[in-house]
């Protein structure tokens, strides 16, 4: 994926990207994730989760060192931000920074890290200050191999198995007062901002798995005889393919409007939020059925149809559950009508 661009998609030539924009990288993911989702989960976290707030908030210098290795895909990058403790609740982190003059000195655990045994460089959020909560939370650039960073043992997923996922330790890491990503205490900020963009990468996953569930239910029902003719004849089986389909088409309009708007630099928030709800229960609405097209083939692993059924629950839980997705979209929608 690295030699072909597409593990910095939205990234500067200058710091080895494709200097193209959130619609081609909604359309790469879905093509990606079509043909394996855990594939397009690494390439969406580089990308969404960590070239695009290093690209936003480093400077030139912070640029060379931790954004183009990543954006050029001779390295990959990481996101750490939920803990133990805390998931939905981002303003929870429990991870210290300490001011130690010229370093910060990191303690506390990450959860849930996706790339975290391959990745090089990692976008890191903790507390620099508790008494201001949310505001007292900042960003950092972190090297993964740094004395005092550590990895918990790779998670026994139900799905995206071909993908990485485990805690990131962090004991008296002392890491460069330079490595501060943006201004102190706007973790929160970086981090908020950050997700808008990743839903979008996380709904075109979503696309990739509902679109490879439709295609693996119409191609056997085209092969499958049943009472003397192949199923698609049946009208069961054509309600389900329509059902699918018109989930998935509904669910890719709304991604490419929240990248378009995203690519106009317009607000982007609840329309990011919605296309990834939408997107992400298509998915498993979509692998659900291939399955009951499938019938006993659709439940064992010859064909593809199961994996696609436990690699789509993921996208309904990983950067924001479809509950917070909700509150995301009911507030904005609330707040449009205030104004």
């Amino acid at each position: 994926m690295g030699e072909l661009g597409l593990l910095g998609i939205m990234i500067d030539n200058q710091w080895g990207g494709s200097n193209l924009d959130y619609i081609a990288y909604s359309i790469a993911m879905e093509e990606i994730s079509r043909g394996c989702a855990s594939a397009g989960v690494i390439m969406s976290v580089n990308n969404s989760l960590y070239c695009s707030p290093v690209n936003k908030w480093a400077n030139d210098k912070q640029k060379e060192e931790f954004l183009k290795p990543a954006a050029s895909g001779q390295v990959l990058g990481c996101f750490m931000l939920s803990e133990p403790g805390n998931g939905s609740d981002a303003g929870a982190a429990s991870t210290t920074a300490i001011d130690a003059g010229d370093s910060w000195i990191i303690n506390g655990t990450k959860a849930w890290i996706t790339n975290a045994h391959e990745a090089t460089f990692g976008v890191l959020l903790a507390t620099t200050d508790r008494t201001l909560k949310h505001k007292g939370i900042s960003a950092f650039l972190i090297d993964m191999k740094a004395p005092g960073v550590s990895l918990g043992k790779k998670e026994d997923k139900l799905g995206i198995r071909g993908s990485s996922t485990s805690a990131v330790i962090f004991e008296d890491c002392k890491i460069p007062k330079s490595n501060l990503l943006g201004p102190i205490g706007a973790g929160f900020k970086v981090a908020m901002g950050t997700l808008d963009g990743g839903r979008i990468g996380i709904a075109a996953q979503a696309l990739g798995i509902a679109q490879a569930s439709l295609d693996c239910a119409v191609n056997y029902s085209l092969q499958r005889k049943a009472f003397g003719q192949t199923i698609n004849n049946m009208y069961a089986i054509q309600e389900k393919i329509a059902d699918m389909s018109t989930r998935i088409e509904a669910a890719r309009l709304l991604t490419w409007k929240a990248a378009n708007l995203a690519d106009r630099g317009l607000p982007f928030t609840k329309d990011a939020a919605q296309a990834k709800l939408m997107a992400s229960e298509a998915a498993t609405f979509c692998s659900h059925q291939a399955i009951q097209v499938l019938g006993g083939m659709g439940y064992v692993s010859d064909m593809p149809a199961e994996r696609h059924y436990r690699d789509a629950r993921i996208t309904e839980i990983y950067e924001g559950t479809s509950e917070i997705q909700r509150v995301v979209i009911g507030s904005n929608v609330i707040k449009s009508y205030q104004q």
